[in-house]
């Protein structure tokens, strides 16, 4: 009977240790934040005081998922060795890992806080081919430029090309009425945003000093000047200032630019950064996030999703936007071009409530 069951269980751990090698990133669910230093009576320790004005202003209170995660249990699970902290989520409690040990995640999984370990991310060299689902309209057959629709000669801006787009919501009444910006920071999360450093589009950004911070979430680096032009397409319908030519949205606004999308693979590794991300956002005082990304299928079929899990609840990303909504931000989130598509429905964030 000793010899079956030790059999039974070196058999399951050669199976566990099977699965687990096709993955490298991994998420590690904690239990609590027991003996955490930081009180929810203390907020300034982890909270910017522009976040705490947003709690008072429309009375949400410091809660629990505040409070920064518990940095002694992220030493222990350093501590296992062979492992590297990626990033750390404090609203869902849970650390973002990469190894390839297999026997360090069975070591984690011993801890007596960690409730569970779940790969996230397959290893960085097993790659099919991408399946990207950054929000672009995809293959539109050329068309004549929009024509100039008149603008009023009392407009504070010319817009150019810009004012067909931004009238369909009478954005140049708020122009004129002064709002353009002032005052508010938006957080825009994105696939990398290729050459803003230098573009003229955002000469007035860089000459006001309107971009905050950076940080890539994928590279763990300060830069975001590089990798993908999406996030610059975006940013420049938001941030343009050339008049007679294009002008954005909120031209006057400040941003925090944050990079989230790794655009040479397709994981929820993603939605994790993209949780991290909005956390900082909160923490900073961000007024708004604007989000141009959706998840439906990844790299891995393992991890897709239905349009039944399409529901607001199931994914982690949609999860962080209703996280960020009752922390006092607002959420703009693109639903998706899948009309045409297979898909044909949103695809996540877009279910969040």
């Amino acid at each position: 009977m000793k010899k079956s069951f030790w059999l039974f269980i070196i058999i399951t751990i050669g199976f566990t240790v099977k699965g687990y090698s096709q993955f490298s990133r991994y998420i590690i669910q904690l239990k609590d934040k027991t003996g955490s230093s930081f009180s929810t009576s203390n907020p300034s320790l982890f909270l910017s005081q522009r976040a705490i004005n947003r709690r008072v202003k429309y009375n949400i209170p410091v809660t629990e998922t505040d409070l920064p995660v518990n940095l002694t249990y992220i030493q222990s699970i350093l501590g296992v060795g062979n492992v590297t902290i990626l990033n750390v989520s404090k609203w869902f409690n849970q650390v973002c890992i990469l190894t390839t040990d297999a026997t360090a995640i069975t070591r984690i999984n011993a801890l007596p806080f960690v409730q569970n370990a779940s790969p996230i991310a397959a290893r960085m060299a097993n790659f099919i081919k991408p399946v990207n689902k950054l929000l672009d309209p995809g293959n539109i057959p050329a068309t004549t430029p929009l024509a100039a629709r008149p603008q009023s000669p009392t407009d504070v801006y010319n817009y150019g090309l810009a004012y067909p787009q931004l009238h369909l919501h009478n954005g140049e009444f708020l122009h004129n009425h002064g709002f353009r910006g002032e005052g508010m920071q938006l957080a825009i999360m994105d696939a990398g945003f290729l050459n803003y450093l230098t573009l003229p589009t955002f000469d007035s950004v860089r000459k006001n000093n309107q971009v905050l911070g950076t940080w890539d979430f994928v590279a763990n680096k300060t830069s975001v000047n590089e990798e993908h032009p999406h996030g610059m397409n975006c940013f420049s319908t938001i941030a343009a200032n050339i008049p007679g030519t294009f002008i954005g949205t909120a031209p006057k606004a400040s941003f925090y630019l944050f990079r989230t999308e790794d655009i040479t693979s397709e994981y929820p590794v993603e939605e994790q950064n993209f949780t991290v991300a909005a956390e900082r956002a909160d923490s900073l005082g961000v007024d708004v996030l604007s989000v141009s990304l959706g998840y439906n299928i990844f790299d891995n079929s393992l991890f897709n999703y239905t349009y039944a899990d399409m529901n607001g609840q199931k994914t982690l990303i949609a999860r962080a936007v209703d996280m960020a909504a009752q922390k006092g931000m607002a959420v703009i989130v693109a639903a998706g071009n899948e009309g045409n598509n297979a898909w044909r429905y949103l695809v996540t964030p877009a279910d969040a409530d």
